[in-house]
């Protein structure tokens, strides 16, 4: 990618360009058809990522953990690890294309740019924040929520997904008695519809406040 193009990154901003320049010379840049998987446990690079266009699911086993738009970062947890593994997987929702930045350019930007250094950092400490909030939630949520939260994540631009129940239930930890009573709930709400094995979000704020555990009026 072009050092003019990566610089106007909110993490890249104010770095120099010849150090710019030098720092990404190793960086690849590669396109993704929506449906294929980007990184996998055994399957990742030691990369800082940056997606460029696109959309992003990122999951956890068979959970939904968030998904990345373009302009956000992925591969920090393997970048400066030595684990065999990496912790999630990334899934294309769209057709992307995602820039990599390998361990030694970071490592360059680093130790030469210490206004780099301290975004990085503030962008890492954000990821842990976010993570903790997230397991937080996850800890504290009802199946209901459980199901609000992974439909808010997983469905596409049209508000849809089409998964049968028993796939649902693996992805979300419940089973298909709580599932179908979790629909009832979210259905009479007015948050989502069903027809056959397809979900539709019909009114995500009900979906948030169904995930927050406030009462949904309708």
């Amino acid at each position: 990618m072009e050092p003019d193009r990566t610089a106007e990154h909110p993490l890249f901003a104010g770095v120099d360009g010849a150090l710019l320049r030098a720092a990404l010379a190793s960086a690849e840049e590669l396109s993704h058809r929506k449906g294929e998987t980007i990184y996998t446990q055994g399957r990742f690079r030691r990369c800082l990522g940056v997606l460029l266009e696109g959309r992003v699911r990122v999951d956890k086993g068979a959970l939904a953990m968030s998904t990345l738009n373009a302009g956000d970062l992925f591969g920090a947890a393997a970048l400066f690890s030595d684990g065999a593994d990496y912790p999630t997987t990334l899934t294309a929702q769209t057709d992307c294309r995602i820039l990599l930045i390998p361990q030694e350019g970071v490592r360059r930007l680093i130790r030469e740019d210490g206004g780099f250094a301290e975004r990085y950092v503030t962008y890492l400490s954000g990821r842990i924040r976010f993570l903790t909030g997230r397991l937080g939630a996850l800890s504290a949520v009802s199946a209901e929520g459980r199901l609000a939260q992974y439909l808010l994540t997983a469905c596409g631009e049209d508000g849809a997904l089409t998964l049968s129940a028993a796939q649902l239930c693996r992805r979300i930890g419940v089973g298909r008695a709580t599932l179908y009573r979790s629909f009832e709930e979210l259905e009479g709400a007015g948050a989502i519809a069903r027809e056959g094995k397809t979900i539709r979000v019909t009114d995500r704020e009900r979906l948030k406040a169904a995930l927050a555990g406030r009462p949904s009026h309708h």
